[in-house]
């Protein structure tokens, strides 16, 4: 299950050689694989949930209202959509961390944070992480929690989809949004790992 079984260059090198099968053999063209490839840089994916996430760290009534109502929250900034009719975002805070995962199949937030990693698809994932979640970030994720912090796992499903609001990382007053935004990864709003400003 390790999610670094296979380094970026690996996949990278993996999916450029199914792309040029599938448009030597005329399943996609060079257009639709540059179509795509914007929606999900611009469209959906884990940008955008970045910028809910800035945009709760610099203002404190939009945090109010996102951990309130996450789909009205981030109707506000124009996000929204399949899959994400039903979100609650979860605060991490200093005592408590939260992990998300999906026991049942693969449900997920979609218009926050784009298509569902593999790892988290994984049937070990998914049953080691409601066992066993200090070990499975530490061992797989390479993210060792306070043992000070308790974790909290939650079961994500087609009724409720969630997500995490990271805790803002230390020596970040002053940011925009902007410079937030790209501290801000996937898999930290998944909760598999922290948020920490570039020195």
């Amino acid at each position: 299950m390790s999610k670094a079984g296979r380094t970026s260059e690996e996949i990278a090198a993996r999916v450029k050689a199914l792309e040029s099968m599938m448009i030597e053999q005329g399943l996609v063209t060079t257009e639709m694989v540059d179509h795509y490839a914007e929606i999900y840089e611009n469209e959906v994916g884990p940008q955008l949930g970045a910028k809910v996430v800035a945009k709760a760290w610099v203002d404190p009534d939009f945090k109010a209202r996102l951990l309130d109502d996450a789909p009205a929250a981030c109707a506000e900034l124009g996000i929204g959509g399949i899959q994400g009719e039903h979100m609650v975002v979860l605060e991490d805070t200093a005592d408590v961390h939260h992990a998300i995962v999906c026991t049942l199949c693969s449900c997920y937030p979609w218009p926050v944070l784009g298509p569902p990693p593999n790892w988290y698809k994984d049937p070990q994932y998914r049953s080691r992480m409601i066992r066993e979640p200090r070990t499975v970030l530490a061992e797989e994720f390479g993210y060792d929690v306070d043992e000070s912090r308790e974790i909290r796992v939650w079961d994500s499903s087609s009724e409720i989809r969630y997500w995490v609001l990271p805790v803002r990382p230390v020596g970040t007053d002053g940011w925009t949004e902007e410079q937030l935004m790209a501290l801000v990864s996937r898999d930290s709003m998944i909760g598999v790992a922290p948020v920490e400003a570039v020195s």
